[in-house]
């Protein structure tokens, strides 16, 4: 019996080409990406998604870190430590990369500021064209409006939106959030998630979720 989608696919609805697993597409150095969660493009490109990851160099050493079944729009973009510029001089401006002598002054990566990973919980939504600022922690469960732009942490089972992106309201009570993190339903194997769909998709009170966490 069928008990869900392969998370080993690509693709894992073959006829919906524009969205695909992005933990199998070719590794990428520095990025880590969960089981199940997905990228919608309306490229022909699954590794486009790359693209959206920018001024991540290795030797820097920051990751992304993408949780499991996030769901990723289109033209979502992670800015990563390397387009942070020395900031305790009297100026910003990047000498050192133009060359022509200019790189006599080279900052070493202690004089950087340096964020630190860029982490996205598990079950995260994020919309259309947001831009996530580096050392950026979004937590589980939370939802990113559109064209929102993430300069802070986001709590779970947030709702944020605007530029910068501000808290619009909790999904859940504060009890019922407690108990969505102890529970992880991320965490369970694909019989028992195909066994509590239609609880996951419709909603539950606090005594379900007791009850699920004595099945444990």
């Amino acid at each position: 019996m069928m008990v869900g989608p392969d998370k080993n696919k690509l693709y894992p609805n073959e006829n919906i080409k524009t969205v695909c697993y992005i933990r199998n597409l070719p590794a990428r150095a520095n990025v880590e990406i969960g089981d199940y969660t997905y990228y919608s493009d309306n490229s022909d490109n699954p590794e486009h998604f790359y693209e959206h990851i920018l001024h991540h160099y290795e030797f820097l050493g920051d990751k992304l870190i993408i949780g499991k079944f996030c769901a990723i729009a289109e033209g979502v973009t992670f800015i990563m430590n390397g387009a942070n510029h020395r900031m305790d001089g009297l100026t910003s401006y990047p000498f050192n990369i133009f060359g022509g002598g200019w790189e006599k002054v080279t900052p070493t990566l202690d004089q950087l500021p340096f964020k630190g990973n860029t982490v996205i919980g598990n079950d995260v939504w994020i919309g259309q064209q947001v831009t996530i600022m580096p050392g950026i922690t979004i937590g589980d469960g939370a939802i990113i409006a559109s064209n929102s732009t993430v300069t802070k942490n986001v709590e779970p089972y947030s709702i944020v939106g605007g530029n910068p992106a501000r808290l619009i309201r909790k999904r859940f009570s504060d009890k019922l959030i407690g108990l969505l993190s102890k529970v992880q339903w991320w965490n369970w194997d694909e019989h028992k998630l195909f066994q509590h769909l239609e609880l996951l998709v419709s909603g539950c009170d606090e005594e379900e979720l007791q009850r699920l966490l004595q099945e444990d």
